[in-house]
């Protein structure tokens, strides 16, 4: 059998200056700086504004069934952003021109967990966009792998969830069923639901995005 070579990052000193490249683990186990790509996807109907979120694979190896940014991942050794939008199909089967998405600024996180039993320090550089779809969820073709199911919120009222004005949320989605089915759901979520980053990080995307798109 062929071994699976193992995906290899660009990585950054403090000040972001390029210093190589090094394989996923070693980047998650001495905490190198890498960028990744955040994009998400958005509705609006007449003056509201819906965010589109995904939930995470039960069996991902870190924040596993926790809600996330729609699309989301890593940038590899060489890649640019523009090439980072191909991250939108293989996630969730609709096909976006980089032209379309929107720039929200950059996001500088870090985190300290364990992933599979594995301690890790994950120092990422996101690239944060927008991206208005009016596409209906049915219509979303989700990774199995990563992807568990999508919903969507109502923008303002996310942004009282994360300012702590709300306690929860009420979500509509579609989530995959064994047999491979979309099947609705109507989910209460919560702040403590999402993958962990800092509220501000949540709620100034979301504001953003109103602004962009509420216009």
């Amino acid at each position: 059998m062929t071994p699976v070579t193992e995906e290899r990052f660009d990585i950054f000193d403090e000040e972001l200056r390029p210093i190589g490249t090094a394989p996923r683990s070693e980047v998650h186990a001495k905490g190198y700086w890498h960028r990744t790509f955040h994009c998400w996807i958005v509705r609006r109907e007449d003056d509201r504004l819906f965010i589109r979120f995904q939930k995470r694979q039960a069996g991902k190896d870190s924040y596993p069934d926790c809600y996330d940014i729609t699309v989301a991942g890593h940038l590899a050794a060489g890649e640019t952003v523009r090439d980072a939008v191909r991250e939108i199909e293989e996630e969730i089967g609709l096909a976006a021109a980089f032209e379309e998405i929107v720039p929200l600024g950059e996001y500088r996180g870090e985190s300290i967990g364990e992933a599979g039993g594995t301690p890790f320090i994950d120092r990422e550089v996101s690239h944060v966009f927008g991206w208005l779809c009016g596409a209906p969820l049915t219509r979303f073709r989700l990774q199995p792998e990563e992807v568990a199911g999508v919903y969507e919120a109502d923008a303002r009222r996310l942004i009282a969830l994360f300012t702590r004005e709300e306690a929860s949320v009420e979500a509509a989605g579609l989530e995959l069923a064994a047999d491979g089915r979309m099947l609705p759901v109507r989910r209460a979520v919560t702040a403590s639901d999402f993958v962990p980053r800092a509220p501000s990080y949540y709620a100034g995307i979301f504001r953003a995005l109103c602004g962009h798109y509420l216009v």
